[in-house]
């Protein structure tokens, strides 16, 4: 029998090679060669790539037989998950390959800061020997604020509480329980930005985090407080850090990421390279030699897995594994609908339950639990989410998540409802369904409110007290600013007189303008809501 063709187009550990074993035909390839590249795929059933070859549109056309794309590492910048889901093509990474690293290198800008050691290094090297001009700070008994209080949070909780660090953090996603856990005390942002010594963020980018360190948030920490970001470029406004940093308002910040990587000449992240304040380093999170094999041998089990049929623990688009063909297409409406609950949650989930009814209660529909689980979560974390480590995600928060299967669907042929309670004592209900023979999904229910909003990439939820011209106002602010509504519902009024609408938008709203319209139609409700792909 002929061996499946696994290509490696990058250099990996021999590790890599070792993990994937005898059955399978290794080949090697030079990804950046673009013409040998597409050659190569012609046959090839996987292929294994770092950062620098574009598994895209054309390269996918150009490989018939392809099952898997293997990333060896966090990022997917270059692998096109759209067209890969299309060609129904797995794509896989390495989602915790680098955590310890992050987590250890996040410790290293705390350190360095506190002591001043590229300075002094720098300083020393140029034959100079001013020891009073590097005096630090320690730690001990300072306060660390942790913004995100994920896997790489927490393992940083655990490695400045060593130092015996105060450590606090701000999550909405976390249960307090979780926090006494990890003997952190949940605070709200402003009051983290108010009391720590050092803050360092580690949340997912999306367009609600982009830019959530500002200038405001800036201001409102000490004058001799640090700031670190190892997480995701953009996450803090450069152009606010650097005023703060040359106008005293914060004493100095450690950073890894950027907007733009690398900074480009005369771009915002650029002239904060040249402060002495500031210590930087190259995208260095997931650069050791742990990480890299750990993320290589992650990677080559992953592709023995979906070679051979099996569920494949970091997919990233499909869940692999004996999944029905009628039960596929709903895999990515539960996926879309978790992300449309966590942009509704006003507090951390406690339970989700997971109903389906319809025609699908024939089939085997328990990759819908996890498909809701990675919705949610893949929101509100910074590490990657995927089928497997949803449900670790779950239980790391004390989220319980059950599924529920009912043939009774009286008003459509199939649909899934996502019904859970939070922190606060509230509950939220979500139902989605695939319509037509295009299967197009939408959601069809929020709280009781009956809809049918095909889902986008942008929409604007909010519920105020119904009364005539409301459409007008806030089609008013949004036309004002630009902002094109694609389609719009408003839901009929419920017993408490108060309706819903739900907008459709083709750009992410500014701040400023939710801000007016919320105030404008005085809605007790107000959401936008960002589906992310993949």
């Amino acid at each position: 029998m002929t061996k499946p063709v696994v290509l490696i187009a990058e250099e990996l550990s021999p590790a890599t090679i070792d993990a994937l074993g005898p059955d399978f035909d290794v080949r090697n390839v030079d990804g950046t060669d673009r013409p040998a590249l597409l050659s190569a795929l012609a046959d090839a059933h996987a292929v294994l790539v770092r950062s620098a070859t574009q598994i895209d549109a054309e390269a996918l056309a150009a490989a018939p037989s392809l099952k898997v794309v293997a990333r060896a590492g966090v990022g997917l910048d270059n692998v096109d998950i759209k067209a890969a889901t299309s060609a129904g093509v797995m794509v896989v990474n390495a989602p915790t390959s680098n955590i310890i690293s992050a987590a250890e290198l996040t410790v290293g800008h705390v350190l360095s800061l506190a002591r001043r050691i590229p300075a002094a290094h720098a300083s020393l090297a140029q034959g100079l020997w001013k020891r009073s001009s590097f005096t630090g700070t320690e730690l001990f008994e300072k306060t660390i604020g942790i913004i995100g209080l994920g896997r790489i949070g927490a393992l940083i909780a655990a490695r400045l509480q060593g130092f015996d660090m105060r450590v606090i953090a701000y999550d909405p996603y976390v249960t307090a329980a979780r926090a006494q856990q990890l003997g952190v005390q949940l605070v709200s942002l402003d009051e983290l930005l108010e009391q720590s010594d050092f803050v360092t963020i580690h949340m997912p980018k999306t367009p609600e985090t982009t830019g959530m360190i500002g200038a405001e948030q800036l201001r409102r920490m000490k004058k001799t407080a640090y700031v670190i970001n190892v997480a995701r470029g953009g996450l803090i406004d450069e152009d606010a850090l650097f005023d703060a940093l040359t106008t005293g308002e914060i004493a100095g910040a450690g950073l890894d990421v950027f907007s733009t990587e690398p900074p480009a000449e005369g771009g915002p992240a650029r002239k904060l390279l040249d402060l002495p304040n500031v210590v930087v380093t190259p995208h260095l999170g997931a650069s050791t030699e742990e990480a890299q094999e750990k993320a290589g041998v992650s990677v080559a089990r992953s592709v023995k897995l979906a070679l051979e049929g099996d569920l494949v623990p970091d997919a990233v688009n499909v869940a692999g594994g004996a999944i029905d063909p009628f039960v596929r297409p709903g895999i990515a409406l539960v996926e879309m609908l978790g992300q449309f609950f966590s942009g509704l949650a006003d507090s951390a989930l406690t339970s989700l339950e997971i109903e389906v009814r319809g025609e699908l209660a024939q089939y085997d529909v328990s990759v819908y639990r996890l498909a809701a689980l990675k919705g949610y979560f893949s929101r509100i974390v910074s590490e990657s989410v995927s089928y497997v480590n949803a449900p670790l995600f779950a239980e790391q928060r004390g989220v319980e998540a059950r599924l529920v299967v009912e043939a009774e669907s009286p008003l459509y042929r199939n649909i899934t409802i996502l019904r859970g309670t939070l922190a606060d004592g509230s509950t939220l209900e979500v139902a989605g369904t695939l319509a037509g023979t295009r299967m197009v999904p939408k959601v069809v229910s929020i709280n009781g409110y009956e809809i049918e909003v095909p889902i986008e990439q942008h929409h604007v939820v909010m519920r105020y007290a119904d009364r005539p011209g409301i459409v007008a106002i806030y089609g008013q602010k949004l036309g004002e600013a630009g902002i094109n509504i694609a389609g719009l519902q408003v839901a009929a009024p419920d017993a408490t007189g108060r309706a819903l609408s739900v907008l459709t938008v083709d750009s992410p709203v500014p701040d400023e303008i939710l801000v007016a319209m919320r105030e404008a139609v005085g809605a007790d409700l107000f959401r936008q809501i960002d589906i992310v792909e993949g």
